[in-house]
Parts: structure tokens; sequence; C-alpha cells
């Protein structure tokens, strides 16, 4: 039986998270760069694995192998001296997008959507990293409120909601992109409650009509939503487009049931022409 040292040659540690180290390997038989995530927890049984398609158990540890990819998309903004071009974020977001639209499709939402999990090879391709908190869209809450990086994390589950669910993913992804256009946070609270005064800042105060639940979650917690005109958004992301600055918003919006799921946001305008022209080059 081969192992692990059999099939790879480790070469760096990349990082370390919750659930494992990443380390930087090269596959012995094709030269092949990989990057391969040593679990802490230990697996005694194999089943709890199967549906995993690269994974390899030695001495009851766990070791995946994923594609390697450079960079995730905080450290390819943070060195950036000039603006992305506006087709280049068009780009990014449309990927995120679609590996969003195929989670949800599948029944599962991420959780932890931020720059960090964005996994890059440069601007061209872009894929979603880190599963690490994912649920079932079909799973009964109540969920944990604790989720999700604070800057991107969605108002309901700054509310202490337990039974959010995908929508949490669509706010993320609006942040992130205000984040590729402005190359810093958005919404950079230095805790929950400054957070939410710093959402409510920008995006005004939300009204009862617009979101009962809302005021019924901060009640629970007494917080009362302090009173905001919404701010001219074109003064704050003053490098979007139009048709970018609508769907930014439409992410955005305080009620989660108001947010567009990510099937229907790759299909606005804001991505058409761009992607046709790509898909007809590459014979679609």
């Amino acid at each position: 039986m081969t192992t692990l040292a059999d099939r790879y040659h480790m070469t760096k540690r990349l990082g370390d998270g919750t659930f494992g180290e990443v380390l930087l390997a090269r596959k012995i038989d094709t030269g092949d760069r990989v990057a391969i995530k040593r679990m802490k927890k230990k697996f005694k049984t194999w089943e709890e694995a199967t549906a995993l398609r690269e994974v390899i158990r030695e001495n009851d540890v766990l070791y995946f192998v994923f594609e390697y990819m450079q960079e995730n998309l905080y450290e390819l903004m943070k060195d950036r001296d000039r603006y992305f071009p506006e087709g280049v974020i068009r780009n990014i977001i449309y990927q995120i997008l679609q590996g969003l639209a195929f989670m949800h499709r599948n029944g599962y939402f991420h959780r932890d959507m931020k720059p960090e999990n964005i996994m890059c090879n440069g601007t061209e391709l872009v894929k979603i990293a880190d599963f690490g908190l994912a649920r079932e869209v079909r799973s009964k809450p109540p969920y944990t409120d604790y989720v999700s990086t604070r800057w991107y994390r969605a108002p309901e589950i700054l509310l202490r909601s337990t039974s959010y669910n995908s929508p949490i993913d669509i706010w993320a992804l609006g942040c992130i992109m205000a984040e590729l256009y402005m190359l810093r946070p958005l919404f950079p609270g230095t805790s929950e409650l400054d957070q939410l005064f710093k959402i409510v800042t920008i995006l005004g105060t939300p009204t009862k009509e617009v979101w009962s639940e809302g005021y019924q979650l901060a009640s629970a917690m007494n917080f009362r939503f302090p009173q905001a005109a919404p701010m001219q958004m074109e003064t704050i992301v003053n490098t979007i487009g139009k048709d970018g600055m609508e769907l930014m918003m439409d992410m955005m919006k305080w009620n989660p049931e108001q947010r567009p799921n990510a099937g229907q946001v790759s299909s606005v305008n804001l991505f058409g022409e761009h992607f046709n022209t790509i898909l007809s080059q590459a014979g679609f």
C-alpha cells in the first residue's frame, strides 16, 4: 500500500486553520503542484470521508489533496496601488457567483464568505475555498449566531438570528464586491455593535415595513436601530458603473428574503455581453 510520501513530495507549509494545516506539495509521478490539507481531527473510520474526491488516510490522519492556487483574494488586493478594471471585477464576481449557485443548488451554504476564502490564480481564475462552516440549506435551525468574519456578516446574524440561510452568502459577496472596487472593506466594524452601526450609517435605517423580522430580532437583544438616512453610494464606491451598483445594492438588502439568489444574480446585465464573448471564444 502506497503512503502519502510515496505519492507526494511536501515542499512547504502554506498556512494553518481551525481544522487543519495546509501544505504545498508536488505529485511525484506528474510533477503537478497541489495543496494538501492535513486534518487535525483523527478519523478512525474511512466512511467519514468516502464522498471526498482525493483523500489519503495514514495513521488515522486525513490528508485532502486540492488543486494548488497561488493566493487568496485578500492577498491579491492588499498590495495594489491602483484600482482593478471593471471587467476584471466582473470576471471575479461572476466566477464566485457560479460557485455559490452550484453550492446553493446542491443544498449547501458557505457561512464564511470573505476574501481570504476566495482562492486565485491571478485575476483570471478564482474558486471558493474553506467549507469548514458550511451547512445544508435543508438542515433544521437553530444555527450558531457566530459565523462568518465580522466585516462580511449579514445583519440577521449580527442580530443573532438562528434561522438564517443562503442569503447570508449573498450579503457577504456584496461586501466583497464593494471591497474589490474600493480596495478596502466597506463595513470594517470593531465589534458586532459597531458593525451594525457602520451598516446603518451607509445603508440607512431599515423600516419595519422593509424588515419586520429585523426589528423583532433587535427587540429580543435590546438593540434599537439608530436613525440615519442612506448615504449616496456613488460617493463611497466611486469607480463602479450603474449596473454594478444596482447589483451590489441588491445583494446587500436588509431583508434577506429580498436579496436575489446566486443564479438570478449571475444572469444580470452586468455579465451579459462580457461573458457571451468569453463563452463563444471557448466554443460554447
